[in-house]
């Protein structure tokens, strides 16, 4: 199975305000940004709780009948109507055998801890950063502490006329 992150981040390096609030994303316009045909090259979604909580404030459900899997100790806040959305728990290596055994080819992985904790495991393939231009001082990083260095492989980096610079990379084998 193939793992993959598609992320907005400011400047300085955050996913997220310290209180997981996302409203700095809005500098990134109406774009699309490639955002489409990596959702449409996806089977599923995996994130933890707290992400799946903000997703749900947005009112509108952005993943329509995609399976979403919330990954949390604790049974996850009711899905809305029409989605697909089912509990996990567990260390990254067993969710993606789960995953595997459920027919799962291509899953994004979202949300800071989760990416974090996928990434140490060495179960992330592809990484789709979006920078946008704005410096929000402090928040939750993308990347976290490492107990090695992860080499990455550049493949491409786009600029957008709203100064988001997306850059793409394969993460190489340990």
């Amino acid at each position: 199975m193939r793992s993959s992150i598609f992320l907005g981040v400011s400047l300085d390096g955050y996913i997220a305000r310290p209180n997981g609030a996302l409203d700095f994303l809005d500098h990134a316009g109406t774009v699309d940004h490639g955002y489409d045909a990596f959702m449409a090259s996806v089977d599923a979604l995996v994130m933890g709780r707290h992400t799946y909580e903000t997703v749900l404030g947005f009112g509108v459900w952005p993943f329509g009948d995609k399976a979403v899997y919330v990954l949390s100790s604790t049974p996850p806040k009711p899905a809305p109507t029409g989605a697909v959305v089912q509990h996990l728990a567990g260390e990254p290596q067993a969710v993606v055998a789960e995953l595997e055994r459920r027919g799962v080819q291509h899953a994004y992985i979202d949300g800071g801890v989760t990416v974090q904790r996928f990434l140490r495991a060495g179960l992330i393939h592809r990484m789709v950063i979006s920078t946008l231009p704005v410096l929000i001082g402090q928040g939750k990083p993308l990347f976290g502490p490492l107990d090695h260095d992860i080499l990455l492989r550049h493949v491409r980096t786009e600029t957008y006329s709203s100064g988001l610079v997306q850059s793409e990379y394969d993460v190489l084998p340990a």
